[in-house]
């Protein structure tokens, strides 16, 4: 083999690796809402999608439906699902890019 290649190789590594553990750390630090009924459900998720606070409108509970309440919540955790995903899709993108890797080759 080439040593050059071999040691170019080793920085291109550990770069990746750091480069990972901060992307890591980002993803774990996101908190994203997600809402239903115009505002009347707000739930938020971490970077690893754990429900991590839930507001619901004094209206919604004034007069509950119970099913109602129920399906706006799966619809704010929803939303805010599709938000998580979408922005570590984004920030996965902007890694494989700086280190120079094709579309799709990320980690």
């Amino acid at each position: 083999m080439f040593p050059g290649k071999m040691k170019d190789m080793g920085k291109l590594l550990k770069q990746a690796q750091r480069a990972q553990e901060q992307m890591q750390e980002e993803i774990a630090a996101l908190r994203l809402d997600g809402t239903a009924g115009g505002g009347a459900v707000t739930a938020t998720l971490d970077g690893k999608k754990n429900l991590v606070a839930l507001v619901i409108a004094k209206e919604v509970l004034e007069d509950p439906d119970p099913q109602m309440v129920a399906d706006l919540v799966i619809a704010a955790v929803a939303e805010a699902g599709r938000k998580i995903d979408d922005e570590v899709e984004r920030k996965m993108g902007a890694l494989t890019s700086m280190l120079g890797l094709p579309p799709g080759m990320g980690f």
